[in-house]
């Protein structure tokens, strides 16, 4: 028996209801959908991972991504040689875009940890600062990006992240209330600032390949280490 035609044209137009609604649905909500490009508005889907992902993974995203929100893509020249050339290199301007100075102001680092720094501020930093505190975070300070040595300063070993200046540290946070709050003193105990910590600590693994706290080990009892480091099948290291 042949199936009628008319059933046939309604199974079609059926699913290509689905379909448009389903498209329709994807722009609403573009952290589901793989094929949106990552922009600092999209709330945080099942697909954003990926995406920062390919964002860390690929310069060119990196500064179409900078560029689609408002912060500046503009490299600087190379420099160095070995295995502290930067070839990627670039003013931090994340921060300032957020209304976020940091402390030392000038910083130079990779796309990749620029555009990390945007997506943390935007996602992590500041809706945890207002919750907790009822204030955003005006200031970042920072203990460098750039440093050519290797891992634990030694003469052998792997190289760290800030060889190339794809790293940052991040000592302590300024309140627009003039709270200030460092990772040496406020990361323990059952406080405010802990919680404020913990939370920014557990975002930043979202935007950072590496993120190492003061319960990583003592040589980070008084920063979070941030690094955009590239890793097979995306793994990242979060502690």
């Amino acid at each position: 028996m042949s199936f009628p035609f008319d059933r046939i044209v309604l199974a079609l137009l059926l699913a290509a209801c689905i379909l448009l609604a389903g498209r329709g649905w994807l722009r609403e909500h573009p952290g589901y959908d793989p094929w949106t490009p990552l922009t600092l508005e999209e709330r945080p889907g099942w697909a954003t991972p990926r995406k920062l992902a390919a964002v860390r993974g690929d310069r060119d995203l990196c500064r179409s991504f900078l560029e689609r929100s408002g912060i500046s893509r503009i490299a600087l020249p190379p420099l160095g040689k070995g295995e502290c050339r930067r070839d990627d290199r670039k003013a931090l301007a994340a921060p300032l875009a957020a209304g976020v100075t940091l402390s030392p102001a000038r910083a130079e680092a990779t796309c990749a940890v620029d555009a990390g720094m945007a997506w943390w501020l935007r996602h992590g930093v500041q809706p945890q600062a207002e919750a907790i505190f009822s204030s955003k975070v005006v200031r970042i300070e920072q203990l460098g990006t750039y440093n050519c040595r290797r891992i634990g300063s030694g003469d052998k070993g792997s190289w760290s992240e800030h060889a190339t200046g794809n790293a940052i540290d991040v000592s302590a946070f300024v309140l627009a209330n003039g709270r200030r709050i460092t990772l040496r003193k406020g990361w323990r105990g059952d406080t405010e600032e802990a919680a404020f910590l913990h939370a920014v600590r557990d975002s930043a693994c979202e935007s950072f390949s590496t993120v190492l706290s003061p319960d990583y080990n003592a040589a980070h009892a008084d920063h979070l280490h941030l690094d955009q480091a590239r890793r097979m099948a995306g793994w990242k290291a979060c502690r």
